[in-house]
C-alpha cells in the first residue's frame, strides 16, 4: 500500500457543555443508571455496541421506547449473515412513531421550491392529509404488503403519501421525476404496484418539465395499476383525458377529510420501502428494508450519531431517487422540523441552499461533498454573506470530502460549526461511519464508525489492518441490511453482491484507513482500484487533489491494464467556463497530484471532455468506464437507463477505438 501521509490537522473540538448535553452522552448516562454500564469515551462505547450487538440492540428498543403492539421473543437468532433474524415476534409500526411526536408548538415540515415560496405544515396538517390518504388508499383496497410507489419530487404531498401507505403496512417505493421512463419502468415493473402518485410537472434549473405524457407511458407499461393519484404541482387546472384511472390530489383530501388515522402492526421485517441499486451494469436491484429495521437504525443515527433534538431544523438536499430523501423524512422519528427543498441547488447561483439555511433557521444543513467543492471554487464566504447564527452542524456525504472541502468550511462558513462527513449507502440507508459530537474534527477524516456497526478494513487475506488501506467490510449484522432482494427467491444475487469474498464478512466495496486515532478515511471504490507498479491506491485521493484547481469542474481517473505489466491510466477533467486544457494547466495538474498523493497517482495523458457519465443520482461511473475502455461492449459495461446523460458515454467508446490503436 502506499506510504501513509501527514494525518489531517485538527480543526474542531466539542466543548465541554455541549458534549455534556448531546443525546449520546444521556444515553451513556443512561446505560450507566440502569444497566450498571459506565462508559468514558464514545470509542469504548461503540466497541461495546459491535461485541455485545444484541445488548446493544436490546438497550436501543428500550431507551427509545419502541412502541410494540406484541413484543419481542429474542433479540437476533441465526449466526451467519444474510441468514439472520431480528426482533422476531415483535409487531409494530414505523408510521406511528412518527405521530407520537406531534407537537402543536413547532411545524413538522419547512418546504421550498423552485416553483413555491418557503411554507410550512403543521403537525396536525400532516396528520390530517395523511389519514386522508391513507382512507383512499384502503377504499382502494390497499393493504399490507401492497406496492405504491410515488413518480413525484422532494415536497410534502410525496412524504404524506409514503407515511400513509406505512401506516397501512404497505411497501414504498419513489422515483424522481427527472428519471426517464426506461429508469422508471426497470425500477416499478419488477414490483408490480397497485397505486402510482405522480404530478403534472416540476421545475428545475429555472426550466419548467411537463410530465403528463410520460405518466401515460408508465401507466401503460405497469398492468399492475389500479389508480393514479396525480398533485397538481405546476398548472392549477388539469386536462386528465388520455390517463387511465387517475385521481387528482385536492380531491383525495376533501373526500376523506375527517378520516382518522390508525396503524396497521406488522412483523419487525416486514417491508417498509424498496430502493434500488444504480443499475449501471444490469437492471436495478430491488433492496428491501423492513419496518423495524430501519426505525432502530434511524433513530440511533438522527438521535445519537446526528445529535437531532426536537428543538433542531434538520435538512439534507436530495431527491425522491436517493436514500437521503428516505433519511430526512425519518427526521421526523425525533420530533424535529424537517426542512425540505426541491430544485437545483446550483439555481440560479450556489447561493441558494445557503439562503435557505439563513431564512428558514436550518441547524443541521447536510449537503454533498461535491456542493460543498463547488461552493469552494465558486470563491463563497458564507459565514460573511449570509446570517449563520442557528447553524450548528453540517453533514456531507454521497463522495469523500477532500481536506480542502474541510478546510474551506472552517475558514470560510463557520469556524464553530460541527461538520460530519458520512459514509454508508442505500444497501443499508444509512452510514457505516459518520460524526459524533463527543469527537473532535480532523481535516480529512471521518470521525468514527458508527454505533452497532462493526466496520474494519480488511487485507486481500482477510486480515484486519490498521492505519493500511484496506476494504471496507461489516463483520457483524445490522438490523437495516436488506431482508432481501426483490425476486431473488433463493438469495443468491443478495450473497453474491455482498458475501462473495470474505465467508460471512459484508464487503461493501470501498477502501478505507481506518487511523490509530480510530478515525477513517474513504479511498474510493475498491472496484474502480487503480494498481500502478504493485501499489493499490484509491481514486479519491487524486479528485481531492484536483479539487483545489480553480479551473476544473470535475474529473474521472481509470487505469487500464495492457499486459500483465504495463497499465494505461487517462485523466479525464470538465473544465471550468472559458478554460482550456494549456500546457501551463497540464503541468499545474501534475505538479498538483505529484505534491498531493505521490508520483505513482501521476496519470499518463489528460484529456478535456465536456461531461462525465454520471448515474440518476449524480455519481460517476468509473467502474463501467474502465469497462468500456478495455474494450467489454457498451452494452455488457453499462446501462445506459441508469445514466443522467448516456450521451456522454459516445467520447469515451469512440476513445476505447483510439486505445486499440496505441496499444
Amino acid at each position: 500500500m502506499e506510504a501513509e501521509k501527514a494525518q489531517g490537522k485538527l480543526l474542531w473540538e466539542p466543548p465541554q457543555e455541549m458534549q455534556m448535553n448531546t443525546n449520546v452522552k444521556k444515553f451513556m448516562n443512561w446505560l450507566e443508571e440502569n444497566k450498571g454500564l459506565k462508559f468514558e469515551t464514545y470509542n469504548q462505547l461503540w466497541k461495546w455496541s459491535v461485541t455485545e450487538i444484541e445488548n446493544f440492540w436490546a438497550a436501543i428498543w428500550e431507551y427509545f421506547n419502541i412502541l410494540a403492539s406484541r413484543n419481542y421473543l429474542e433479540v437476533l437468532s441465526g449466526s451467519n449473515m444474510p441468514d439472520v433474524k431480528w426482533f422476531q415476534g415483535a409487531m409494530l409500526n414505523y408510521a406511528e412513531h412518527i405521530f407520537r411526536n406531534e407537537n402543536a408548538e413547532r411545524p413538522a415540515i419547512i418546504h421550498k421550491s423552485e416553483s413555491r415560496p418557503v411554507q410550512q405544515l403543521s403537525w396536525k396538517e400532516l396528520k390530517n392529509n395523511t389519514a386522508a390518504v391513507a382512507a383512499h388508499l384502503r377504499s382502494m383496497g390497499v393493504k399490507s404488503g401492497d406496492r405504491v410507489v410515488g413518480y413525484a419530487p422532494n415536497i410534502p404531498e410525496t412524504l404524506t403519501f409514503f407515511l400513509a401507505c406505512a401506516s397501512l403496512g404497505a411497501i414504498w417505493s419513489s422515483c424522481s421525476p427527472e428519471f426517464g421512463i426506461k429508469s422508471v419502468i426497470d425500477r416499478f415493473k419488477q414490483i408490480e404496484p397497485t397505486i402510482l402518485l405522480t404530478v403534472d410537472g416540476y421545475q428545475y434549473g429555472g426550466k419548467r418539465y411537463n410530465r403528463i405524457e410520460v405518466v401515460k407511458r408508465i401507466q401503460s407499461e405497469l398492468p399492475s395499476l389500479k389508480q393514479t393519484i396525480l398533485i397538481p404541482n405546476m398548472e392549477e387546472q388539469i386536462e386528465l383525458s388520455g390517463m387511465t384511472n387517475t385521481l387528482l390530489w385536492p380531491v383525495i383530501l376533501k373526500n376523506n377529510i375527517d378520516s382518522t388515522l390508525t396503524f396497521t402492526p406488522v412483523p419487525f421485517d416486514h417491508p417498509l420501502w424498496i430502493l434500488y441499486s444504480s443499475g449501471t451494469t444490469g437492471k436495478p436491484k430491488g433492496i428491501v428494508q423492513s419496518q423495524g429495521g430501519i426505525l432502530l437504525e434511524h433513530l440511533k443515527m438522527h438521535v445519537l450519531q446526528m445529535d437531532v433534538k426536537k428543538e433542531d431544523r434538520f435538512f439534507w438536499y436530495s431527491t425522491t431517487g436517493w436514500m437521503m430523501w428516505n433519511i430526512v423524512v425519518s427526521g421526523l422519528l425525533t420530533g424535529a422540523t424537517i426542512v425540505m427543498y426541491d430544485g437545483n441547488p446550483g439555481y440560479p447561483n450556489n447561493e441558494t441552499l445557503w439562503k435557505l439555511a439563513e431564512s428558514t433557521k436550518i441547524t443541521i444543513f447536510g449537503t454533498s461533498a461535491s456542493f460543498l467543492i463547488e461552493s469552494m471554487k465558486a470563491e463563497m464566504y458564507p459565514k460573511k454573506q449570509f446570517n449563520l447564527s442557528k447553524l450548528r452542524c453540517i453533514g456531507s456525504t454521497g463522495s469523500p470530502l477532500p481536506e480542502s472541502g474541510f478546510n474551506w468550511v472552517y475558514e470560510h462558513v463557520k469556524e464553530d460549526v460541527w461538520l460530519t462527513s458520512t459514509s454508508g449507502g442505500t444497501d443499508i440507508c444509512s452510514g457505516f461511519l459518520g460524526g459524533s459530537p463527543l469527537l473532535p474534527v480532523y481535516s480529512g477524516e471521518i470521525q468514527a464508525r458508527a454505533l452497532g456497526a462493526a466496520v474494519k478494513a480488511y487485507n486481500d487475506e482477510g486480515q484486519e489492518v490498521i492505519d493500511k488501506i484496506g476494504e471496507l467490510v461489516i463483520t457483524e449484522p445490522m438490523p437495516s441490511m436488506p431482508v432481501y432482494f426483490w425476486n431473488d427467491e433463493n438469495g443468491s444475487r443478495y450473497k453474491n453482491s455482498y458475501f462473495n469474498v470474505f465467508s460471512d464478512v459484508w464487503r461493501h466495496g470501498d477502501f478505507i484507513k481506518i487511523t490509530t486515532r480510530e478515525t477513517a478515511i474513504i479511498y474510493g471504490r475498491s472496484d474502480a482500484t487503480i494498481n500502478r507498479g504493485g501499489i493499490r491506491m484509491g481514486t479519491s485521493e487524486i479528485y481531492g487533489a484536483l479539487d483545489t484547481i480553480q479551473e476544473i469542474n470535475d474529473s474521472l481517473i481509470v487505469d487500464i491494464p495492457i499486459n500483465s505489466n504495463e497499465s494505461y491510466m487517462p485523466l479525464f477533467i470538465v473544465l471550468k467556463g472559458e478554460s482550456l486544457l494549456t500546457n501551463e494547466l497540464r503541468s499545474t495538474i501534475y505538479q498538483t497530484i505529484r505534491l498531493s498523493c505521490s508520483p505513482r497517482h501521476v496519470p499518463n495523458d489528460i484529456f478535456s471532455v465536456e461531461d462525465l457519465p454520471k448515474t440518476l443520482n449524480g455519481k460517476k461511473i468509473e467502474v463501467p468506464i474502465k469497462k468500456i475502455l478495455m474494450g467489454i461492449p457498451v452494452e455488457q459495461a453499462v446501462n445506459e437507463g441508469s445514466l443522467l446523460n448516456p450521451g456522454s458515454l459516445r467520447y469515451f467508446i469512440e476513445f476505447e477505438e483510439w486505445i486499440r490503436g496505441m496499444y
